[in-house]
Parts: C-alpha cells; structure tokens; sequence
C-alpha cells in the first residue's frame, strides 16, 4: 500500500478527521493527489509546494475563519488508474474538507466520470490539463481556461502577420471539443490550421507529429501539451531543421523545458502564463510569494510558475475558510467556495454558483536569445 508522503522532510503526514477540534479551531485537512514522480513529478511536486506554502503562511499567522490547515498528499505517478483509486483512499483516511492540485486530462476526466465528487459533496481547488472543459460541479479552476491561453497566443501571431498555424496536441478524449475551440478561435484572428499532429496520451511519443509538419511547414506551431511532450517535441523538431515559431501552453512548464534544453533550442519559444512571474516582482502577490520562499528551508523543488499556481490556489482554499467561518463542513466549504472574490495583488480569483473558472489572467513569456525569459 502507498503511503502518504509528508511535505517537509521529516515531518509526518496526519491522517486526521474532517475538522479536528484544537483550543477551539478546526484543523483543516486538504488532500493532494498528484504526480509526485513520473513524467510530471517536477511540476506536481512544485504545485504541492505551493500549497504548503500558503497554508503555512495561514497557520503562522493564526488560521483563517478559526481553522488552521494540513496538507496531505498521495502519489499517483501520472496514472490516470491510480488516480481514482488514491482519492478514494485519501477520502476515506484523512476525511479531507477539500481536494487540490490535481494532474492530467484523463486523471480530471475519470474523476469527473465516477461521481465522487458529487457523491462526496467535496470540491476540487486547483487543477491542471491541455483540455477545454465545460463547467462542471465541485471542479474549481484557479487559473485560466485553456480557451483564454489559446486566444492570447493567436491574437498575438496575427499581430505580427503570422496566420497560417500548426496544432500540436495530446489525443486524449477531449481532442474533438480542443480542435474544435482552436478553430473557432483560429478563425476570429483571421488564421488556418494549415497541419494538425498528436501525440498518444500520457506519452511523450512525438516523432510522427513532428514528420507532419515538417512535410506541411506552418508559420508557427501551437503547442498544447504536457512538460515531458513539449520538450520532447521542441528538441527533436529543432534537430530535424524545423522552423516554424513555437508556442506553447502553461502546462508545457517553462522550467522543464529549460532544463532539458540549451539555450539554441529554447531561443524564441513563447509560452503562455496563467500566473504572475514567481521570479520579479510585478505586484503584492509576487512580493508576498518571494519572500515567503526567502523565509522557507529546505523545498522540496526551487520556485517555479506551478509552485506560484499552488499557492494561488493555496491562497484560495483559505479565503473560503475564512468566509466559511468556525463551522467546518464540505458542503458551507463549497458554499463559501461560490462567494469568493478577491484580489491578491496582481491577480484576481472570483467564483459564483455555476462559475468554477476563477481567473482570466494570462501573458506571453518569450526565451530571448541569451536564455532570458522575457515579458
């Protein structure tokens, strides 16, 4: 049996009740299923990170509402099959008030399929695929739609000229609703999807994709994939003499592809940000998120964009709290979940009931020539 990993080194994950009544405060258990190893391991590790971060600051300060927070967290590898099964565990063991920072299109879509989110009464706060997904109940985005990042990315090419598109995507089961977006939007800028490629799901196959467009040449090729399939792709389509400009989705984690690419490949990319820069100050939430990593050692990863969106939503499980106020349970969590509207400084998260996509912020990251990333 999986055992549940502990956040700080040496510190003992608690398999606790829903709200464990302490000098008259709740503690607040919020449970973590996420790719902790695997293809993805760095950004579910950084997004974990995030959130410990922003509870910590909670804790320090007192608690919110009169609840303090604890994090536990299960491994699922990247394995949409183990995925259903760690929450239902999770559920079961430490009777968590909310879930977060879940990974991966086919991991959201089976649990959305089984029901437990419903059949729990439990809400999701935070989560990341390269889907477009309808609104679905107890599933609560912190950072904005895919829809938004492609809209950025393609109003920007058809300001500098630049119309005739690749489409490079994961074929997962929302590949038809994802084209059909691209399209639409695609269209409203004037461009064409002159090539289309995939790659299988939960892989980072990407030969076949990359003779497609080296056959159909496009100006540029929009990228909507994961961390591993985005560099995977970037490298070996450099190597066989592409040319087309690269732009890619935030969950093609621009860390990753630093780290597995030189300076050459990774000149020009331009990737797609649904968070502040956790690398300037830009605002009160950048300031706040620097100095608090300032204050923090031994993480388990460095500051990245998927540590700053783990504590965005963080930030966001502990606002509801607070509006919640001292009687803990999940059902005036998600109540309180649907009044949130607050600005952290810099960026903004608002939910009402039927409206689960809390932020519209995004901005294009371009790699100049030196290696920097620019804004």
């Amino acid at each position: 049996m999986k055992k549940y990993l502990p956040f700080i080194h040496g510190a003992a994950a608690v398999a606790a009740t829903l709200a464990v009544q302490v000098a008259g405060a709740a503690q607040l258990v919020i449970a973590q299923v996420a790719p902790l190893s695997g293809l993805e391991a760095i950004q579910g590790r950084a997004y974990s990170a995030g959130l410990q971060l922003a509870f910590s600051n909670a804790n320090k300060a007192g608690g919110a509402g009169g609840h303090t927070f604890n994090l536990v967290r299960k491994d699922d590898g990247g394995r949409p099959e183990d995925t259903l099964t760690a929450t239902t565990q999770i559920l079961a063991d430490s009777k968590p008030i909310a879930l977060a920072g879940y990974f991966g299109n086919r991991s959201i879509a089976e649990l959305v399929k089984s029901g437990i989110l419903e059949k729990e009464k439990i809400a999701l706060v935070g989560y990341r695929t390269t889907e477009i997904r309808p609104d679905v109940p107890y599933l609560y985005s912190v950072r904005a739609g895919l829809r938004d990042e492609i809209t950025k990315i393609a109003e920007h090419l058809a300001t500098v000229g630049i119309t005739r598109l690749g489409l490079f995507h994961e074929d997962g089961p929302g590949a038809a609703a994802l084209t059909s977006a691209v399209d639409e939007i695609t269209k409203k800028t004037g461009s064409t999807i002159a090539a289309r490629a995939t790659y299988p799901a939960g892989t980072a196959r990407v030969s076949p994709a990359i003779e497609t467009f080296l056959k159909t040449p496009p100006q540029a090729i929009i990228m909507l994939a994961t961390g591993s399939a985005a560099a995977g792709f970037i490298e070996q389509y450099r190597l066989a003499g592409g040319a087309a400009q690269l732009f890619a989705q935030s969950g093609a984690d621009i860390e990753q592809l630093a780290q597995r690419l030189g300076e050459e490949t990774m000149q020009g990319i331009a990737i797609a940000q649904v968070t502040p820069s956790p690398y300037k100050i830009s605002g009160r939430l950048a300031k706040e998120f620097s100095d608090t990593v300032a204050k923090t050692p031994n993480l388990e990863v460095p500051p990245s964009y998927a540590m700053m969106e783990g504590y965005i939503a963080g930030k966001t499980i502990v606002e509801a709290a607070r509006r919640m106020g001292p009687k803990a349970s999940r059902e005036a969590f998600v109540a309180a979940l649907d009044t949130v509207e607050t600005d952290m400084g810099g960026y903004r998260v608002g939910f009402k009931p039927g409206m689960r996509s809390g932020s519209r912020f995004v901005e294009l990251s371009i790699v100049t020539g030196a290696g920097k990333i620019r804004q």
